[in-house]
């Protein structure tokens, strides 16, 4: 599918409105929306004021498109993602890395809440995503990016960006944040995952799971984009977590974790 085309008149409205295009993109995930408010806004706008734009139906996903300025760099920030598990095409959920594209964005980086299948892990762990595992959307991927596209790029062995890597790690040393790293396994939802299927998951070498982040990765770097993701371990997942799981929790343990993870995007941007 021709996304250009597909969301030509999209498109031409951000162009319109955008005060300048920025090197660095930013997809919010639950919980961390409030990043959006501590660096220097020059301009917003409402997702829901533009023409297809998905609206969206989580909380702690407000709808805002921001270009903003930190310490010089230029970045845009989208305050709510758009998830597969919403009933969203795989064309729709990926709109943030296409206008990201758009804007010129060499880089980007992916934040979302995500649950805990490693036992070291506990509620308010930052993780460095080293690796994701995409099987169950893989073949949506493909049909919206084509084969020969796929191959091409070799997108799933160029993400995470080792550039992205070394600058976050060396952005958590220098603000003294303990970062955990491991393998995100993506989970279509919208329920939460069976104690059976974390167990399976464990066995896979996955360390959280969570239900985005997987297609706008494979997406980007698809597309020559600079790509890297921090999870933000907000609950123990089925079957590890002694207590029912709910969104409450994933947005209790976010606001636990804001201070930490706003230095930390931060201080990456500053490195960039």
């Amino acid at each position: 599918m021709d996304l250009d085309f597909r969301y030509k008149e999209l498109l031409e409205v951000i162009d319109s409105f955008k005060p300048f295009d920025a090197d660095i993109a930013l997809i919010l995930g639950s919980g961390l929306g409030e990043f959006a408010d501590e660096v220097n806004t020059v301009k917003t706008i409402a997702t829901n004021a533009l023409p297809d734009y998905p609206h969206s139906t989580v909380q702690g996903h407000k709808g805002f498109i921001h270009w903003a300025e930190h310490k010089g760099k230029r970045v845009i920030i989208f305050q709510g993602r758009i998830h597969f598990y919403e009933g969203y095409k795989i064309h729709e959920t990926v709109l943030p890395v296409l206008i990201a594209k758009r804007n010129k964005s060499k880089y980007l980086l992916l934040t979302n809440a995500a649950g805990g299948i490693n036992n070291l892990f506990k509620p308010a762990d930052l993780m460095l995503i080293n690796s994701i595992n995409a099987i169950a959307i893989k073949k949506e991927l493909t049909n919206l990016l084509g084969i020969a596209s796929l191959e091409q790029k070799n997108n799933m062995l160029d993400f995470p960006s080792d550039y992205l890597m070394r600058i976050i790690k060396d952005a958590a040393g220098k603000e003294k944040i303990e970062l955990k790293e491991g393998v995100y396994y993506f989970s279509k939802g919208p329920s939460y995952e069976t104690p059976s299927e974390i167990k399976m998951m464990a066995k896979t070498g996955s360390d959280a799971v969570g239900m985005s982040t997987a297609h706008e990765a494979l997406f980007a770097v698809a597309n020559g984009i600079q790509t890297a993701g921090i999870s933000c371990i907000t609950n123990l997942a089925a079957g590890i977590s002694k207590v029912k799981l709910s969104h409450h929790e994933v947005m209790e343990t976010a606001g636990i974790v804001k201070e930490k993870f706003e230095r930390l995007v931060k201080r990456t941007i500053e490195l960039i």
